[in-house]
């Protein structure tokens, strides 16, 4: 039996407690490899071992799962005068981002719209859950940082904000 998505999440929260940096689990072909990058984001990999000839090295089929959401969904941007000041709304989790909830639907947010934590800016696909993300903090979209139907990684600033 492979590990369920709130299984893999409690394997995350211990790691990044702890001083582990990587953990593998293999069971039957899959395989979830845990790794922390250098500023202790986990990232989340399941392989499906695909097994070919011995003339070739083996090819692995990448699924990637949702990661918990970060306890801060904010960071100050470093960068120019004008948006050192700028905050960062950012995925919680590796997915396909949405900016509306359907193709024929206005999106959530843009450019000059408000919002609060409860806003829900957009929406991250993984593994066919389709996860409404809100702002977790109040302010005013200055820019979208990722195209609609992008793929985004754990951690990956999807909006500017400028504060209230």
């Amino acid at each position: 039996m492979m590990l369920k998505i709130q299984e893999i999440r409690e394997i995350i929260k211990l790691i990044d407690q702890s001083d582990i940096e990587e953990f593998s689990y293999e069971h039957e072909g899959s395989k979830v490899k845990l790794k922390k990058r250098t500023a202790n984001v986990p990232v989340v990999q399941q392989q499906p071992i695909v097994q070919q000839p011995a003339a070739q090295p083996p090819v692995q089929a990448v699924v990637e799962t949702s990661a918990p959401a970060p306890e801060k969904a904010e960071a100050k941007v470093e960068g120019t005068t004008n948006k050192e000041n700028y905050l960062q709304i950012v995925s919680p989790m590796v997915g396909t981002f949405y900016q509306s909830p359907s193709p024929d639907s206005p999106a959530y947010v843009q450019v000059g719209s408000q919002v609060s934590a409860d806003t829900v800016v957009c929406i991250v696909e993984a593994m066919k859950l389709f996860n409404e993300i809100e702002a977790e903090l109040d302010g005013e979209i200055v820019e979208v940082l990722v195209k609609d139907g992008e793929l985004v990684e754990y951690g990956q600033p999807l909006f500017l904000v400028k504060p209230r």
